[in-house]
């Protein structure tokens, strides 16, 4: 039966507050995100969100924003629309490059001065690289490790001590699937993303006792990002490619449509609301399966 009801999980957290899910159904083919007047307060938290100018980014600014955080977002590029659009919100746009430590610095900065404090770092900017290891360069090496693993590792040394300060916080890392499986066709992301997984937990052990969790989500393939578009517009017949995507997972497959955004944004917002105070050291995979390691099917 196909997008006739929609259910909803609450749970109730330590605080005695409900969390209200919004669960995704299909309809006609596409994910519908229901809506319940039950989420998260995040109200009087600060957000840092790097890479936030659209696609897994954008989502997550915009519905920390929504279950009440100031959000300070930071993008090597941020898109016009999406920042005229969310005006409404508490988000603010700004340029960050966070391959360089001046940026990162900068923006958390700018976050803490403005909001009095961090509560919240969502390691999102990322970059793909689909390239057979003999034919990368090392500028291409070092960009894409840069972006995937030196900005996250830029933005937790400067969110850290600010962290601590307001008594503990969350991070989570934007990993991948492609940081728990390896992957032949793009080596040097899935390496990247594999290293943010280990940076992910060696940052969970060592900042337990200042009641800082990290976690990460590892999508699988997310429709309408950059990073998609980019691997779509590589290949001459757009439509069969998003059909193998669709294969290659077993969710995937049965609901007939790619991951959305927003399915990450859900997980994002659990491992930084109170619900997960006991939650650290944790990898959510959003890939429909894909991690399980099951090999596609055909088209038959």
């Amino acid at each position: 039966m196909v997008g006739a009801q929609i259910a909803i999980f609450v749970a109730r957290c330590d605080n005695g507050a409900l969390l209200g899910r919004r669960i995704p159904v299909l309809r006609g083919g596409a994910a519908v995100m229901s809506q319940t007047d039950a989420r998260p307060n995040l109200e009087g938290r600060i957000a840092v969100v790097t890479g936030g100018a659209s696609g897994i980014g954008r989502a997550i600014a915009v519905l920390l924003a929504e279950c009440g955080a100031r959000v300070f977002v930071g993008d090597y590029d941020p898109v016009p629309e999406n920042v005229a659009a969310s005006r409404k919100l508490s988000i603010v746009d700004r340029r960050c490059d966070v391959r360089v430590e001046s940026d990162v610095r900068d923006l958390i900065e700018a976050a803490v001065t403005a909001g009095g404090g961090l509560d919240i770092l969502v390691n999102n900017a990322g970059i793909g690289l689909v390239k057979p290891i003999i034919e990368v360069s090392e500028e291409e090496w070092s960009a894409c490790l840069d972006t995937n693993l030196k900005g996250a590792f830029l933005a937790a040394k400067h969110a850290i001590p600010h962290l601590i300060a307001r008594g503990g916080g969350s991070i989570v890392n934007t990993a991948s699937n492609a940081g728990i499986l390896p992957r032949a066709h793009d080596p040097v992301y899935s390496t990247s993303k594999g290293a943010l997984v280990a940076l992910t937990k060696c940052l969970a052990l060592c900042h337990s006792p200042d009641r800082i969790r990290v976690n990460a989500v590892c999508p699988g393939p997310v429709g309408d990002t950059r990073m998609m578009n980019a691997d779509l517009d590589r290949v001459p017949d757009r439509e069969a490619a998003i059909g193998q995507f669709i294969r290659a997972s077993p969710l995937a497959r049965a609901h007939g449509r790619m991951i959305a955004p927003q399915e990450v944004a859900e997980a994002v917002l659990y491992l930084v609301s109170d619900a997960a105070q006991m939650v650290t050291g944790t990898l959510i995979a959003i890939d429909g399966g894909k991690s399980l390691g099951v090999p596609p099917v055909g088209d038959a």
